[in-house]
């Protein structure tokens, strides 16, 4: 486009204006006029190519960092992006972005939050982003049944009520490790014959929290697909920018899975040009890995 562009002189330029009649509109003072529709259109779809090359070559801390006061500044706030932020990234990830935080904006990630976000949603989400989670194997046997009846039990007795205001439902999922929590997930799908993500379906701060932690494909694939149509494509960017290096492969069968269609597809259907390219470029590049 850019070589195209330079090698074009005023007579391309007009006749490329005057043939363009979808973009362009006779004016009444004879000069070829940018439709305002298009126009920014257009603004929006370069805008999109910006913001994924810049978090493509930014470094994943600061990355990071701005997406979480993103998270809280947007109204309404976007408490899953918050999550996933403290959710999907390992425990170093994650305090390299807080310490990035600390360093553009002189206060810390916990603090932000604790000041933003008010009741029981203050309370779990300070939790998350505080938390230096365990990264090894091990496990406690002993303790994953106890926990599994701890979390049914929560759920299944005045629910919302009960859930929101049990300490130790905030203990298990702000301090334990992802095995630890992905073997209490297995326990209460053979022991209650229901996911736990599925019997939080009314709670979505808790639903986004299990599903962040124990399946993050799930967790990607759906915040791609349901968020309004003003984030869809900064949802869209950020995840396949932020996991291409990651679990691409994985949200990318498990996109194919859920919807009966491949995400470059999706890709393709959402997006135009070189952004689109781009994305397309990324998720074939994570795939391959």
């Amino acid at each position: 486009m850019l070589e195209i562009l330079v090698k074009c002189n005023p007579a391309d330029l007009t006749t490329f204006r005057k043939n363009s009649t979808y973009i362009f509109l006779d004016d009444e003072y004879c000069f070829e006029k940018w439709d305002p529709f298009h126009m920014k259109s257009l603004e929006i779809k370069f805008l999109h190519f910006q913001r994924a090359v810049i978090q493509r070559t930014m470094h994943p801390w600061e990355r990071d960092a701005l997406l979480v006061r993103k998270s809280l500044e947007e109204k309404p706030p976007l408490y899953n992006l918050l999550i996933e932020l403290a959710c999907t990234r390992t425990s170093d990830e994650f305090l390299g972005a807080r310490k990035a935080f600390q360093c553009l904006y002189s206060e810390s990630v916990e603090e932000f939050v604790a000041v933003k976000v008010q009741g029981f949603q203050r309370r779990l989400l300070v939790a998350l982003v505080s938390t230096y989670r365990y990264e090894g194997m091990r496990i406690n046997e002993a303790a994953i049944k106890l926990e599994c009846q701890k979390l049914a039990r929560a759920i299944k007795t005045d629910h919302r009520n009960k859930i929101e205001n049990d300490d130790e439902v905030l203990r298990i999922l702000t301090t334990r490790s992802k095995h630890h929590l992905k073997t209490i997930h297995k326990c209460y799908k053979e022991d209650y014959d229901s996911n736990l993500e599925e019997d939080l379906d009314d709670i979505q701060i808790l639903r986004d929290t299990v599903n962040c932690l124990c399946a993050p494909p799930i967790y990607f694939d759906t915040a791609m697909s349901i968020c309004p149509a003003e984030q869809e494509m900064e949802a869209l960017t950020r995840v396949i920018v932020t996991r291409t290096d990651v679990d691409m492969k994985d949200i990318a069968a498990e996109f194919d899975r859920k919807y009966g269609a491949p995400l470059i597809e999706r890709i393709e259907a959402a997006a135009l040009g070189n952004y689109r390219d781009f994305l397309v470029a990324l998720v074939k590049s994570g795939m391959a890995n």
